[in-house]
């Protein structure tokens, strides 16, 4: 039964409102961050809500405008972001998907624990929902958390195919807040995604407009001139920035002016989802400190924070208690191009001041896996790095070889044989454990920022010890924009899924090579971060941010039988290698059997 069901994977790279809560304030329709028209046969901003047993979806082509771009648009309902879907735990809920453009679309349920034949993967766990066809998903709702929903064929999530998704607990008698907003962050942009991917294919950097120059900055020139001579750019933060995207929270850019009413002294439930194709956004709301009560949709203790770091795909349940007045929501882009904005207000009308960009964010050689040393940028490296021994009496007080550095930074020798050639043009020669960094451009900041290592389940998780170890490197070619796990670019036609038996308990390390922060997201499951929390306390997460030159652990029980997609989820990494399948076999006996 379990191989007949199993499909096949070649179409996978081609094919692949904010709430009123129980607290009855009127909300008039501009505070409530859904339904604004965007114009005459144009796609609508922000979204409207879905619930019960039954639910339908059309998926079509529109036209949509924000920030002053306006282009083509993949709608769900026609609006963008698609409908707010609200479930209830416990229920079985059919999901029919209405396909009416001209190509295949799918809907992949983020974070929902699911049958594997409707997780939405085409290519993987099903065809795809072919033009003019619909597609029923029938699901038994497992758990309560905040989700999203999106695409998983080509590049149609980057155009508007994306929405928020709740799920409400069987029993709400513990709720803990009077009022619930739901922000969805994403971007904008009128170029068609294949012309995005070709940019970056011409040039890594095309987007990059916050390079330095000669005499800007405080970065010496003859540090300027190490990173040039290793071919390396410390100012690439993000492939597709600002000066292409208009940054959305509910699909309302800046200028849209969206605003959200809260009543002084009310506990306000924020369900933060960054839903974008490519962007971290930091999070903060100046003046207002924020708790955090759940990540991907899972308790933890309550940890409060004055910003944090949302990688793509990544959910955040916050609590916080505005004092009256009107507040700003700040999310700004991670190289700091941009930012999407709202306000949050207990008088309508009322706004803050929108805080200005904070300066560009630089990479330092720490950020290259090469560990930080008193008196010098480089010295906790691995000597062997560098093909010989080297002592604190061999090295310059300030600085290193550069051509040695670079060679070693070209050095293979730690991936496995398969990952030389040309898919991998540099390896950070030290990875270290960064699980208590805090995220690009936040590690130098005075304020609170949320780590992972503040996260702590509220819930005990079973304790079992991991029956074996794997290790998996982030591997790419900047120049050639190429992304790859272990140097092998995810290949439709001739695949070598991971293996894992069922209910298998394995510890996977993440080992990042590369010089940029990867959102690593694994379909059908939740893995426990490893990351000092007590082992019956690690943390459950679906998607994990991997910090450049860094490592990153979870304990993961292969407990979802079936097929799954594992892969990075900045869309264009994704779409152009870094990707793979997860094989959990074999599938349980029913009882009665």
């Amino acid at each position: 039964m379990a191989d007949s069901s199993i499909l096949s994977r070649r179409g996978f790279i081609a094919g692949s409102a904010a709430l009123a809560s129980a607290a009855s304030l009127p909300m008039p329709i501009w505070a409530t961050g859904s339904m604004a028209r965007a114009g005459a046969g144009g796609a609508s901003k922000g979204f409207g809500t879905l619930d019960g047993d039954d639910i339908r979806l059309t998926v079509a082509n529109s036209h949509f405008a924000a920030g002053g771009r306006s282009g083509h648009a993949v709608t769900v309902n026609g609006t963008v972001p698609g409908p707010l879907i609200r479930l209830r735990q416990g229920r079985t809920v059919r999901l029919h998907v209405t396909n009416t453009l001209e190509e295949d679309t799918s809907v992949h349920w983020h974070g929902l624990l699911v049958p594997f034949q409707f997780d939405g993967v085409p290519g993987v766990s099903f065809p795809g929902i072919r033009a003019g066809e619909t597609f029923t998903y029938e699901i038994p709702v497992r758990q309560a958390g905040t989700y999203w929903w999106h695409s998983h064929s080509g590049l149609q999530e980057q155009q508007g195919h994306y929405g928020p998704l709740i799920v409400d607990p069987a029993d709400e008698s513990g709720a803990r807040y009077d009022r619930e907003i739901v922000l969805l962050l994403s971007e904008f942009t009128p170029l068609h995604p294949h012309q995005v991917m070709r940019n970056l294919k011409v040039a890594e950097g095309y987007f990059n407009f916050n390079k330095q120059t000669a005499t800007q900055g405080d970065m010496p020139v003859a540090d300027r001139i190490d990173w040039g001579r290793m071919r390396m750019d410390p100012r690439d933060i993000s492939d597709v920035t600002g000066s292409t995207y208009s940054f959305l929270v509910n699909g309302h850019a800046p200028m849209d002016d969206l605003q959200f009413l809260f009543t002084p002294g009310e506990r306000i439930r924020l369900r933060i989802i960054n839903g974008s194709a490519m962007t971290f956004f930091n999070f903060r709301i100046p003046g207002v400190p924020l708790t955090v009560i759940q990540a991907d949709g899972q308790d933890v203790r309550d940890v409060t924070v004055d910003e944090l770091q949302i990688g793509v795909a990544e959910t955040y349940d916050l609590v916080i208690e505005p004092r009256a007045g009107a507040h700003t929501i700040v999310a700004e882009a991670m190289d700091r191009s941009g930012m999407g904005i709202a306000t949050l207000t207990s008088t309508p009308g009322e706004r803050a001041l929108v805080p200005a960009l904070r300066d560009p964010v630089t990479l330092t050689m720490d950020d290259m896996g090469m560990a930080s040393m008193a008196g010098g940028a480089h010295a906790g490296m691995d000597h062997s790095a560098h093909g010989g021994s080297m002592d604190g009496a061999g090295m310059d007080g300030d600085a290193m070889d550069v051509a040695a550095m670079d060679h070693s930074m070209r050095d293979m020798s730690q991936l496995p044989p398969s990952a030389n050639g040309v898919g991998v043009d540099m390896v950070a020669p030290m990875p270290v454990d960064r699980m208590d960094f805090p995220g690009l451009g936040l590690d130098k900041v005075s304020h609170r920022v949320l780590r992972y290592t503040d996260l702590v389940a509220r819930a005990p998780n079973p304790v079992r010890a991991p029956e074996r170890s794997l290790e998996i490197h982030l591997t790419g070619n900047m120049e050639r924009y190429m992304w790859s796990f272990d140097g092998q670019k995810f290949s439709a036609v001739s695949d070598d899924p991971i293996r894992f038996g069922f209910d298998e308990r394995v510890r996977v390390t993440l080992v990042n090579n590369t010089m940029m922060a990867h959102p690593i997201h694994l379909h059908g499951h939740f893995f426990e971060l490893v990351n000092g929390a007590d082992e019956a306390h690690q943390p459950l997460k679906h998607t994990l941010i991997v910090q450049p030159g860094g490592k990153a652990t979870f304990d993961l029980t292969a407990n979802e039988p079936g097929d799954w997609a594992f892969h990075c989820h900045l869309l264009y990494h994704m779409h152009a290698g870094m990707m793979q399948v997860v094989t959990v076999r074999p599938f349980p006996v029913a009882e009665g059997a």
